[in-house]
């Protein structure tokens, strides 16, 4: 079972020793706001607060943006120059649902492209 944004914040925050207040702080959001995000009765943040929560909590900001249900910015840029990028992602058969799956997916982009 994955955990939530607001349930993997919290055990992260915890983890690290600092408060709620703390990481408001420093994430630049408010204090009310970031424990109803912890108990999930608030959506998550924008991108630019994700990412300053988990700059503060030294915490990978890509897996909290995939958490929050958000792709991030630059790889949405990305797709959006890259035609090629979307047909590809597109074109392949299946659901890559794990590690393995998705090597695979990025060694045959390579290949690809050589």
């Amino acid at each position: 079972m994955t955990s939530s944004f607001g349930r993997t914040i919290r055990d992260v925050r915890k983890q690290r020793g600092i408060s709620q207040k703390e990481l408001a702080e420093k994430a630049g959001i408010d204090f009310t706001y970031l424990s109803k995000i912890e108990n999930d009765r608030m959506a998550p943040p924008s991108e630019k607060a994700i990412r300053a929560m988990a700059e503060a909590l030294a915490t990978d900001p890509d897996e909290l943006l995939r958490l929050a249900g958000k792709v991030p910015s630059d790889l949405a840029e990305f797709l959006v120059r890259d035609p090629d990028a979307i047909r590809y992602l597109r074109s392949f058969q299946g659901n890559p649902s794990t590690r393995r799956e998705w090597t695979a997916l990025f060694l045959r982009r390579e290949t690809d492209r050589e």
